[in-house]
């Protein structure tokens, strides 16, 4: 999982990304491609 300061950049990686908020944090997700996710510093 990346961390990162902006999940804009990480977003567009796959268009299977999408935003996720869980828990107080913002992640990316990506159900076909785990390797896209990335979560906010």
């Amino acid at each position: 999982m990346h961390i990162v300061n902006s999940l804009k950049t990480a977003k567009k990686r796959d268009k299977n990304c999408q935003l996720v908020k869980r828990r107080g944090k913002v992640y990316v997700i990506n159900k076909i491609k785990p390797k896209f996710k990335a979560r906010q510093r």
